[in-house]
């Protein structure tokens, strides 16, 4: 079962999270996939992907996780056991969206909320200070990201498998290049 886990302020309906979908239903493993819409309370995030994963063996599961949707990934894949594949993720992210406090708009459905300390007390509770088995995981991660420091992902996944490409941007530009590396992992 691969779960695709969106970034921060957005859905289902990224670009991300629809290509994997269509490659997946092209390949005859629509029932193998699952996008969540992930609620802006990362508890309720949490919660929301352990009830996608309640009746799955972790031993089955891979996570994709994009920026945001990584970090949550990583969480899980180290409390579950799961493989993890990480697109552009944010490393720290109670750190990381602490510049963001405030008025929020997700991108897709117009939703207006506001992150609050709240909100990175929560992130704060889920984050790891290392992972513990590099095998488990794959980064991919691109130079040219505006958002995050990719050597932030390098460093923090190192012993991982990594593809780390010059330029690009934090959707990760050229994503369905990887369909087959991600498949296969």
């Amino acid at each position: 079962m691969i779960v695709y886990l969106h970034g921060f302020n957005s859905s289902p309906a990224s670009s991300k999270a629809r290509q994997l979908g269509e490659l997946m239903a092209k390949s005859g493993r629509r029932a193998d996939y699952a996008c969540p819409a992930l609620p802006n309370s990362p508890r309720a995030a949490i919660a929301t992907i352990e009830t996608t994963l309640a009746h799955a063996n972790p031993a089955t599961v891979t996570l994709v996780g994009s920026s945001l949707g990584g970090f949550y990934a990583t969480h899980l894949a180290e409390k579950l056991g799961c493989k993890a594949i990480l697109v552009n993720p944010a490393v720290h992210a109670h750190t990381l969206l602490r510049s963001a406090l405030g008025p929020q708009t997700n991108w897709h459905s117009g939703e207006q909320w506001t992150l609050t300390e709240a909100h990175l007390d929560e992130l704060a509770a889920l984050d790891s200070a290392r992972i513990s088995r590099p095998e488990r995981y794959l980064l991919l991660a691109q130079t040219g990201d505006e958002v995050l420091d990719y050597r932030d992902a390098v460093a923090y996944y190192a012993g991982a498998a990594q593809i780390i490409e010059d330029g690009g941007d934090h959707g990760f530009a050229g994503f369905e290049r990887h369909f087959k590396t991600l498949l296969d992992f």
